[in-house]
């Protein structure tokens, strides 16, 4: 009702003459009378675009359409009796007879009014309800057959009915109190309306709705229900003014609270200043007090000084002033000069690495040295180390027990997924929300600016939009700029010099050059089974027996079943998928003791079926009996595995196809080991003439897992010879190595890894190159026991240690 009687009604009616003749507010009496008067038969029809007429009411239109203007000018002239009917499509500009509602008003025009703009605006009263029969003209304007359309009307002495108009008249004076939009004559002018009809009549036309929700008004014969359908529409607007007002009110008083609290804070501020005890002045005392213990250079204390002058002056309503808060805070809690003291026992640090670490030698080794060096020196800058090798072989524990070995604190840094700058460095401080970059947010947290700071995955940081993370860790990670380290949110240089930075790495090649090149990189390989079994028992069982509850003597696992679940059960380097399968058997120990079940204390290889499921399919040597195919020996992020060579020939025409998801390299070595077959066929005694007439196929098994690297060079050739010759390859025999043309045969790496595959696969003679010696020597004699090793430097070495003199059965016939 938000155009109820709108002030430009108001105006208008103020202008009419005493002498015109009509109704502003409809009486009983006045609607009986005009009820009581004859309608035309025919009549002139205006359509009404955006308006529906009532009975009764005076409203406004606007007239702009041709045949609309000269409707009323001919009406004027005559009778001023015309037909007002809503069209049903607001949009239609020149509606016809069908375009319009079927139930229009009956209307007697007041006033026709000429308005500065030009346009005409005409002043018309309902009078009763008609219903349109049938089309008379178009021209100049539509006119149309009427009949009168009865209202069909209650007992208005019925208490209900009485209930009802008081209701409709409540609600509406409601909505006019309620708005603001609503001038108060509304009120004046509801409150004096006699007539029920006329009440419903004056309410639909001012009400805020839609024309089709007007017109069903209009159209409905019955009264009561017309007022029951008004009360119902005039209830949901008065609910959602209702929320309307409350949203609007709840907007006021959080601005007037807002307004409120400021006073009163500057009200307190002004009564603390004169107590002296502002709670910012306080802490701003707090900070100076603070700083007067750190260890700071003077130039730090400096910029401390400046910074907390700012802050001081700064407002504590204001956005920035969180931001400055949290920046000196971070000064405060950075561990300036702050450092633990070394203790370079290396007895004590071997026996620390011993209790943690069972087997890796070499590395432990090497830790040692790299502590001597610093016991000697005194200072930390020499290379960062790197541990790097395949997963779950315990680089991660090892930096763990070095902080402990040398009496200083440790933190980790995970850098796996790494991919923005400001995760090194900071955020610079003029954005909101900035913070420090995970560097010095782990000095924080750990309260020392010497600790042994492993930075975990370091191959596995990314790049992106937001920068490359590989090379900030380049002044972090280098000794001759990691003393003025300068962090985005500090802002002031930082000594990271005395940190022992130990990263950890799966893979070298994913590592930026700029980074490989300030580290030292110390090789962590994989187990033995034997290592795995000692590790099981000295380490192993005792935490997962801690975690899960368990007390030693309600568990034991026989040497037989660890070894069988580490070659049944797993298939690594490290010792994490081992864990989890131990775990698993303290697991169900612990189910047995909850649930009061009878057990014997020692697990034996032939329950592990019933604990761990089946066991995997692993790849196993494979017999001798098909010509063309070898085992090869392969390294992988898990560690060593075994892979077959499978080649077959056909007629053709000297065609190489080569399967498998190879990469460049491993196909280069195809071609090498062919083309060589070639160049030394005679040496075999195959004739030169069937490589030209001969197409010959390379597989590699496992055709989803990606192949490549040129340690399969030797296998390859191997295969060929076979293959041409038709020979049988000495059963059990695997092999490595890269070839050249020359018929050189070149060291690989992954040995340790690839020789604990072979002993796995059942494997009992290895071929390698005379140079991998070297690495078979670093590994434990009692862990070779059982496999046959032949060095070789020349490729014809192979092929002559590889095949025997006996051809396989069903050969093919090379013609």
């Amino acid at each position: 009702m938000s155009d109820f009687l709108s002030d430009k009604i108001l105006g208008l009616v103020d202008d009419i003459d005493a002498n015109t003749e009509f109704i502003p507010l409809m009486s009983e009496e006045d609607e009986d009378r005009i009820n009581k008067e004859e309608i035309p038969s025919e009549l002139p029809i205006l359509s009404l675009r955006n308006n529906v007429l009532f009975p009764g009411v005076v409203i406004p239109i606007t007239v702009g359409r041709d045949k609309s203007i000269k409707l009323i000018k001919d009406a004027e002239r005559a009778s001023r009796t015309i037909g007002v009917v809503a069209q049903k499509d607001v949009n239609i500009e020149e509606p016809k007879f069908s375009d319009l509602n079927t139930i229009g008003t009956i209307a007697h025009i007041v006033k026709v009014l000429k308005m500065p703009d030009g346009s005409t605006t005409v002043i018309i009263q309902g009078k009763k309800r008609f219903e349109l029969k049938e089309l008379v003209a178009e021209e100049p304007y539509i006119i149309a057959k009427v009949e009168q359309f009865e209202e069909i009307k209650s007992d208005d002495n019925d208490e209900k009915i009485k209930a009802l108009y008081q209701t409709l008249k409540d609600t509406a004076l409601k909505i006019i109190k309620e708005s603001p939009q609503i001038p108060s004559e509304a009120s004046f002018a509801l409150k004096n309306i006699e007539s029920n009809s006329f009440l419903v009549n004056f309410i639909a036309s001012h009400m805020n709705a839609e024309v089709e929700e007007k017109q069903a008004v209009l159209a409905e014969a019955n009264l009561e229900k017309r007022a029951n359908s008004l009360l119902k529409h005039l209830d949901k607007e008065l609910q959602l003014l209702a929320i309307k007002n409350d949203i609007q009110s709840r907007v006021r008083v959080d601005l007037d609270k807002q307004q409120r609290e400021y006073f009163l804070q500057q009200q307190m501020k002004e009564i603390q200043n004169e107590l002296g005890d502002n709670p910012q002045k306080q802490e701003i005392i707090e900070f100076r007090n603070k700083a007067k213990k750190k260890k700071w250079k003077k130039s730090v204390a400096k910029t401390f000084e400046k910074q907390l002058s700012k802050l001081e002056r700064m407002n504590p309503q204001g956005a920035e002033y969180g931001v400055q808060l949290n920046y000196i805070e971070t000064l405060l809690n950075l561990p300036w000069g702050k450092y633990t003291k070394d203790k370079f026992n290396l007895q004590e640090a071997q026996a620390i690495l011993d209790r943690d670490h069972f087997g890796l030698e070499k590395v432990k080794e090497r830790i040692i040295e790299y502590l001597a060096v610093l016991k000697l020196k005194g200072d930390m800058k020499s290379p960062i180390l790197c541990l790097y090798g395949p997963p779950g072989v315990g680089k991660t524990s090892l930096g763990k027990s070095i902080a402990e070995a040398v009496g200083r604190k440790y933190i980790r840094m995970s850098l796996g997924g790494v991919h923005d700058e400001a995760e090194i460095r900071g955020h610079r401080k003029t954005y909101i929300g900035a913070m420090p970059g995970r560097i010095m947010t782990s000095l924080k947290k750990v309260k020392s600016s010497n600790p042994v700071f492993v930075l975990d995955e370091i191959d596995k940081v990314g790049t992106s939009n937001h920068g490359d993370p590989s090379s900030a860790l380049l002044e972090v990670l280098d000794p001759e700029q990691n003393d003025t380290f300068k962090d985005n949110f500090v802002e002031i240089d930082y000594d990271l010099s005395k940190v022992m930075f130990i990263a950890t790495a799966n893979e070298l090649s994913t590592i930026q050059p700029a980074l490989r090149d300030r580290m030292e990189f110390i090789e962590v390989t994989g187990y033995t089974v034997e290592e795995k079994i000692e590790i099981t028992k000295r380490h192993l069982i005792r935490k997962q027996l801690k975690e899960h509850g368990v007390k030693e003597e309600q568990y034991a696992l026989t040497d037989e079943a660890i070894e069988y679940i580490i070659e049944a059960y797993t298939s690594e380097s490290g010792v994490r998928g081992l864990e989890k399968r131990i775990a698993k058997t303290v697991r169900y120990r612990a189910k047995q003791l909850a649930l009061d079940e009878t057990f014997e204390t020692t697990i034996r290889k032939e329950d592990l079926v019933e604990i761990l499921g089946p066991s995997y399919e692993k790849d196993k040597y494979i017999s001798n009996d098909v010509a063309g195919v070898v085992t090869g020996l392969a390294w992988t992020r898990n560690g060593g595995d075994i892979l077959f060579i499978e080649s077959s020939i056909t007629k053709g025409k000297g065609k190489l196809t080569l399967t498998g998801n190879l990469g460049d390299v491993m196909k280069e070595s195809a071609v090498i080991a062919l083309e060589y077959l070639k160049a030394h066929a005679e040496n075999w005694g195959i004739e030169a003439k069937h490589f030209d007439e001969h197409n010959v196929h390379i597989h590699v098994p496992a055709g989803a897992t990606p192949k490549d690297g040129p340690s399969a060079g030797i296998t390859m050739l191997t295969a060929l010879a076979s293959l041409f010759t038709q020979r049988k390859v000495k059963k059990y025999l695997a092999m490595t190595g890269e070839i050249t043309l020359r018929g050189d045969v070149l060291p690989v790496g992954g040995i340790k890894e690839k020789i604990l595959a072979a002993k796995r696969a059942n494997i009992k003679e290895l071929i390698l190159c005379e140079k991998n010696k070297k690495d078979v020597d670093d590994i434990n004699p009692e862990y070779l026991e059982g496999l046959t090793f032949n060095y070789v430097s020349k490729m014809n070495e192979v092929v002559k240690l590889a095949l025997l003199e006996e051809e396989v059965e069903n050969k093919f016939q090379l013609v």
